[in-house]
């Protein structure tokens, strides 16, 4: 447990800390020491410059009078500041980075697969381009199994069974009949063979019409998602409004719109107690970019499937995050919050006290958002790419790494939050800086260490909502 301590680090992040060589020299020269809570400088991640967000969502933040039922208030996103800065990238950098992709590819290419050193790797960022990221992130959500003989039967299957949802879950009825009626005549034909017969006219029952209100009704069932779709559509219409990938009028980004669209509809049909919440499609996007732009052309193709089901896989470790009704309950969002206001305070008590009592910015005011998008709405692209092989890697779930890495968040604005009052901390945590992702993760690693959670690797149990 780390209350007051120091923690260490490597000697090239020294020169990110302000203040930096004044303790040096005020340590006669020795190990460089970061002290918890100091502020890390705030500057562009290294890596490939995706675009930023920029006003997606026109509401307000979190304010002190919300509460954490509001499940539309916690989810609205804000104005992000320009961010358009290049990175560095040094040649320490360029050579980790290789070797890690060659580490990656001779992993990929065994007949099974070692999973440990795949976290061990993706844990350090998973290099892009490749495909890498793509294939790291179906291991580590358990969408693909270790024997990489399996494969291809793995993918053709769940591609199948999406396939099948789709058309019957998302086709209107008629067209829905239509469909089956085809196969159905189609099927009879070929075993009749070519002789001509009279055509035969597929029958409609009064439950069946559009204009039936029974609740056993096909069409009644397909209205009542039409409000869904139409918030669903709003939402993409916003989702990450700079990225040619996902937003403009070309049919690439209207075919990605699509694709999410029906991804999430498709998960709210088939989990009616959760339903679609607004910022789904926030975590959604990371995925479907990932899987989107993998140089495997097959892959890239049927982007649209492996992504619903690592999608499902991914919300299983966090979905009772978006169930109001459970709120106030052991796995609810308020539980969580508590767990990361715990956590703090096991770290540092000083800034756990400023924040709970002195100016009493409460986790829900800023937290809310961080935990249920796993951080998609507090850093631009790149870097939610970076943070996620981080999330997806730890052993311990990525519950338990998003608490490290937001608690981390606060340590390194320390210095910040004490000296301001509830104003000045909520306009700051709700409006997270721009920060070097790489050094963040090394704090978040360092705290792991500080707390004395071992890096034992372990495949994380899944339990998704959707059961096939």
């Amino acid at each position: 447990m780390l209350k007051k301590g120091k923690l260490k680090l490597p000697d090239r992040l020294g020169i990110l800390v302000p203040g930096f060589e004044d303790k040096e020299e005020e340590n006669g020269g020795s190990e460089p020491v970061f002290e918890s809570g100091e502020e890390l400088e705030i500057m562009e991640p290294n890596g490939v410059e995706l675009g930023h967000k920029e006003n997606e969502y026109e509401f307000d933040d979190l304010g002190v009078n919300d509460t954490v039922g509001d499940k539309v208030d916690a989810f609205r996103t804000r104005k992000r500041p320009d961010k358009n800065r290049s990175g560095q990238v040094s040649v320490m950098d360029v050579i980790a980075a290789e070797e890690k992709r060659s580490d990656l590819e001779h992993e990929f290419s065994q007949k099974e697969i070692n999973l440990e050193k795949v976290k061990r790797i993706a844990n350090k960022g998973v290099p892009d381009g490749g495909g890498l990221r793509a294939t790291a992130w179906k291991l580590l959500l358990c969408y693909l199994s270790p024997s990489s003989d399996m494969w291809e039967n793995e993918l053709t299957e769940n591609r199948q069974k999406y396939a099948k949802l789709k058309e019957e879950l998302l086709l209107s009825p008629s067209a829905y009949t239509r469909v089956r009626a085809d196969a159905m005549i189609s099927a009879e034909l070929s075993r009749e063979g070519d002789v001509a017969g009279p055509l035969k006219r597929q029958g409609i029952s009064h439950g069946d019409h559009p204009l039936s209100v029974g609740q056993a009704s096909a069409w009644d069932h397909y209205f009542k998602h039409t409000e869904i779709a139409e918030q669903i559509d709003r939402d993409l219409q916003r989702t990450h409004s700079d990225m040619k990938f996902f937003s403009g009028e070309s049919s690439f980004s209207k075919k990605n719109r699509e694709a999410m669209r029906n991804i999430l509809l498709l998960f709210a049909k088939l989990n009616p107690a959760i339903c679609y919440v607004q910022g789904m499609n926030e975590v959604l996007a990371p995925i479907l970019y990932v899987f989107s732009t993998d140089t495997d052309e097959q892959n890239a193709l049927n982007a649209e499937a492996d992504s619903f089901s690592c999608f499902v896989r991914l919300l299983s470790d966090s979905v009772d995050h978006f169930c109001q009704q459970l709120d106030n309950s052991p796995v609810g969002i308020l539980s969580t919050l508590s767990r990361l206001a715990k956590l703090l305070k096991e770290n540092d008590e000083e800034l756990w006290k400023h924040l709970e009592f002195t100016t009493q910015v409460k986790p829900q005011f800023y937290a809310f958002r961080w935990i249920t998008l796993l951080l998609s709405q507090e850093f631009n692209f790149p870097s939610i790419l970076r943070i996620w092989d981080s999330l997806l890697s730890n052993p311990f779930g990525v519950q338990d790494m998003l608490l490290r890495i937001c608690c981390a968040m606060l340590l390194c604005m320390k210095s910040r939050l004490l000296r301001g009052d509830f104003a000045a901390n909520l306009r700051l945590l709700q409006h997270y800086p721009d920060i070097n992702i790489e050094h963040l993760l090394q704090a978040t690693c360092m705290l792991i260490l500080s707390i004395g959670s071992a890096w034992v690797m372990a495949v994380p149990v899944l339990k998704g909502p959707v059961v096939w």
